[in-house]
């Protein structure tokens, strides 16, 4: 079994990804670290990767293709990332959706290094910008929408949730979607 977790920024998709993979022993990938990793490589800041990444389209390449070799050679994963549910098309998809404002507050909170604002609004502004970017970049890439709900075997607004309460979701579904499948 494969899932895939895509969602807004502070929606909690690597903080639920670590928690279901826990929850039911699979393995754990996030295509932030895999960011992370090739920023490392080359010897920049992350945040200068991501503007990197918006210029030069091999970055996105090596990344999907990365995610297309692991959902082809290994099962029973959780991944957090935007396009994995377009990458692994055989996975569970799940979109994690939280009000703006909320994702904004959630990301102060956790005081990322590479996403550190000096006020809501400017959070705010910075992760409309920067998911613009994406949703443009990937639309003039693959032709697609990550946003579009239809994409998605589970769509959760997570505003008014806890952490506990989105994992308990997932893994009730997760466990209906393979009940269905043994069937």
């Amino acid at each position: 079994m494969i899932i895939t977790i895509s969602g807004s920024p502070g929606s909690g998709k690597s903080t639920v990804a670590d928690m279901v993979a826990n929850k039911l022993d699979l393995k754990r990938y996030s295509n932030g670290d895999f960011m992370r990793e090739m920023a490392e490589a080359r010897g920049v800041a992350w945040k200068e990767f991501h503007n990197i990444a918006e210029a030069d389209p091999r970055v996105d390449e090596e990344l999907d293709e990365r995610q297309r070799t692991l959902g082809q050679e290994e099962d029973d994963f959780v991944i957090d990332s935007r396009l994995g549910w377009h990458f692994i098309p055989q996975s569970i998809k799940i979109f994690l959706h939280v009000d703006p404002e909320e994702g904004a507050k959630r990301i102060m909170k956790d005081n990322r290094a590479e996403e550190s604002f000096d006020s809501i609004g400017k959070a705010m502004e910075k992760i409309k910008e920067r998911a613009d970017s994406e949703k443009k970049r990937y639309k003039e890439m693959y032709g697609i929408d990550f946003l579009k709900k239809d994409n998605y075997d589970l769509w959760l607004d997570t505003t008014s949730m806890t952490v506990e309460e989105v994992v308990d979701k997932i893994i009730s579904f997760v466990k209906q979607e393979k009940e269905k499948a043994d069937a």
